[in-house]
């Protein structure tokens, strides 16, 4: 064997192994590394749009959040406030209600007091009559002298 025949041979079976790969293996796994490389390019372009997203998210909660307490504080205070208009309200009320017990409560105190009047006057009359029976030592006819027993009530 000659060793440049067999150096020859292969060179030539390097060639075309060197050629089949360049032909049939090589371009698929460029292409599949390229593949490769854009999944990673694709999925770091997402990850920073999702960083971006994120912290567009958590602004706009923050923001959000903040429009809701400043609503709370708001609607705490528009609370507070009819509260205390309620408040007002039930205490003009009660005052009216107050006074309107009162004012009844001194009418029928006024009417009870006319009426006690009337009878202690009633009273006395009959009294007046039986003393001036006594003092004359008869009989005094309360249906004869009523015009007389009147006016000594309204004396009275």
């Amino acid at each position: 064997m000659n060793l440049n025949a067999t150096l020859f041979v292969q060179m030539i079976v390097f060639f075309i192994l060197a050629w089949f790969s360049m032909r049939f293996i090589w371009p698929p796994i460029v292409k599949a590394l390229d593949e490769r490389a854009k999944k990673i390019a694709d999925g770091l372009a997402a990850a920073e749009r999702g960083k971006q997203d994120l912290e567009l998210a958590t602004k706009r909660s923050s923001d959000t959040l903040r429009a809701g307490k400043e609503k709370y504080a708001e609607l705490v205070v528009q609370a507070e406030k009819q509260a205390i208009q309620i408040i007002e309200d039930a205490k003009a009320q009660a005052k009216v209600e107050a006074d309107r017990i009162i004012l009844g409560g001194r009418a029928a105190a006024a009417h009870e007091m006319t009426q006690a009047k009337e009878a202690l006057r009633d009273q006395v009359a009959v009294l007046a009559v039986i003393g001036a029976e006594r003092i004359l030592r008869r009989e005094i006819d309360a249906k004869v002298h009523a015009k007389l027993l009147e006016t000594i009530r309204q004396e009275l």
